[in-house]
């Protein structure tokens, strides 16, 4: 017969860790990280990973595996994912356990990217030296004008994934979202999800509390400890970007602490438009 995949989704700060741990040790299974900023291992405070007391609950993997200096994408997670999920079925699992908010590093595993072209890399390194002078809402704001559809769709506070979208669009000529096909691979085996989600005023208030702890344990030291690293690709996102930007004296820290509330609660926004599309899903609410 074959295994189970058990994918617990859902916006940031809804509470996938505690409920994901708690099927894991029903099922007998390990937790698989599907979060495209876990897997960081310089990016603890920021990225809210599981505390110990949850990581030492069951085995988890994916969780601050790479450093930040590495260009880690969805389609390598998909390879090393699917190479984990495979051999623990061989070991005699029946029901593993993945979670995490990343839409794209999901989308990987339950059916694989679409294959987009290859393009000038003049291009994408013209785009990154504008992400790094400019910031990603001017970036934004341009994948707003070539490609309305993705611009709804991606998380746009996450440079590198506007950069690629707009790679495409300009080496092209084409939106990128005309790219995305749907096509989907088939997997041996079974893939359930499960989406928690909560009203919306208390979902927004506990990412609001959630931002105002990662402070409190220190965000801003862990931030000040990459500006080394700041043009990487894996910093080029909500909670890093605010901080860098009170560090540089743009914005004081109460205003840094307020763009980092109201970015998370635009992403979380855009998670659930994403996975709106998505039939499968089987919606919990909290």
């Amino acid at each position: 017969m074959p295994g189970r995949l058990l994918i617990i989704l859902g916006p940031t700060a809804v509470g996938k860790t505690d409920f994901a741990i708690s099927k894991a040790l029903e099922v007998g299974s390990p937790v698989i990280s599907c979060d495209s900023r876990q897997i960081f291992r310089e990016m603890s405070i920021g990225t809210a990973v599981p505390s110990p007391e949850q990581l030492s609950a069951v085995p988890h993997y994916f969780i601050q595996t790479r450093s930040v200096t590495e260009n880690y994408t969805a389609g390598d997670y998909e390879v090393d994912a699917l190479a984990l999920i495979r051999r623990l079925f061989a070991e005699g699992h029946e029901t593993l356990v993945m979670t995490g908010g990343s839409m794209f590093y999901i989308d990987a595993v339950c059916g694989g990217l679409d294959s987009l072209p290859q393009v000038d890399p003049a291009i994408r390194a013209g785009l990154m030296e504008r992400l790094r002078a400019e910031g990603p809402a001017s970036l934004a704001e341009e994948l707003r004008r070539l490609d309305p559809a993705s611009y709804e769709t991606l998380e746009l506070t996450n440079g590198q994934r506007v950069v690629r979208a707009l790679e495409v669009c300009i080496g092209t000529g084409k939106p990128f979202s005309s790219f995305k096909t749907g096509q989907r691979r088939q997997r041996e085996f079974e893939i359930e999800k499960i989406g928690l989600n909560r009203p919306r005023a208390e979902l927004y208030a506990r990412i609001d509390q959630r931002v105002l702890q990662m402070i409190q344990a220190g965000l801003v030291d862990e931030v000040r400890s990459l500006l080394p690293y700041r043009s990487c690709p894996a910093l080029q996102t909500v909670g890093y970007r605010e901080i860098f930007s009170y560090l540089d004296g743009e914005i004081s820290l109460d205003r840094a602490v307020e763009l980092v509330q109201q970015h998370s609660r635009n992403y979380a926004k855009r998670q659930l438009t994403w996975w709106r599309r998505d039939p499968s899903i089987n919606w919990l609410m909290r």
